[in-house]
């Protein structure tokens, strides 16, 4: 059996996957065909089926887990399996399929634990810890299909965050620590009401009306949160809207731990 991280071009690849995304599709000539999107813990790849599309179609679901024989193939300058069976994989929970991620979860929560006692201001601390009891990071990405796009994903990026922000606030005196600290660390919780479960993390309806910074915003004004970090998540995404020095270094943060984890590295 073959982990997606191991694919290789012009390769045969035979393996149990689970189906994160299943589209029926017609090519420019209008014949069917579908396109997948496999994933298992290692990683994700797209798929296509081309032939007996009509058979195949009827054997699986989006979700499932399922047996797949075919060819590695590039497209565009990424690799895609050309499938030619595929077949349910009965004995296998598809939710152990989900992307894992690159770091030991249990340092992670416990570096989570460090952070939230770094904040001093006892009102600030206690929102923070009540917003993450309230948010499962270590189970859901910190995007659907960007950076940190696996199970845990979430978990590891509001901790690098939080690490880059903590490390500018010793740097730069001026800035607020413990606001600067609590923000990083709730400024993805609405991600755990934005995707459903793993392995699909398919948007709830929620979150395909509000997106991720809304649901967090709402989370956080349920609690007490104070303006000041309120506009801190709101703007992680938008420099532009940023008026605090806060607000500015949680969006270059977030930009920063994101790239990190996806540009690129030289061999």
């Amino acid at each position: 059996m073959t982990a997606i991280a191991q694919l290789e071009e012009n390769r045969t690849v035979e393996g149990v996957y689970a189906v994160a995304r299943k589209e029926r599709l017609r090519t420019k000539g209008g014949a069917p065909y579908l396109a997948l999107e496999l994933v298992d813990s290692s990683g994700r790849i797209q798929a296509r089926i081309w032939n007996d599309v009509e058979l195949l179609d009827q054997r699986f679901a989006e979700g499932d887990a399922v047996r797949v024989l075919g060819r590695v193939e590039r497209f565009r300058d990424k690799l895609q399996v050309d499938v030619r069976t595929i077949e349910p994989a009965a004995d296998v929970d598809p939710a152990s399929m989900a992307p894992a991620m690159r770091r030991d979860g249990d340092e992670l929560e416990g570096f989570l634990e460090f952070l939230v006692a770094d904040i001093n201001n006892d009102a600030l601390r206690g929102l923070v810890d009540r917003a993450l009891q309230n948010a499962p990071l270590r189970s859901y990405p910190a995007t659907p299909d960007g950076h940190h796009s696996y199970a845990g994903g979430l978990l590891e990026h509001t901790v690098g965050v939080a690490t880059l922000c903590r490390e500018t606030a010793q740097l730069h005196p001026r800035l607020r620590p413990d606001l600067l600290i609590a923000a990083a660390l709730v400024h993805d919780i609405g991600r755990t009401q934005e995707l459903g479960p793993p392995p699909l993390f398919s948007p709830t309806e929620e979150g395909k009306l509000l997106g991720h910074v809304h649901l967090a915003l709402r989370a956080l004004e349920a609690l007490g949160a104070p303006a000041e970090l309120l506009h801190a998540v709101a703007c992680h995404h938008d420099v532009r809207a940023a008026r605090t020095a806060e607000a500015a270094v949680l969006y270059h943060a977030n930009q920063l731990d994101a790239v990190a984890a996806t540009r690129p590295v030289p061999a």
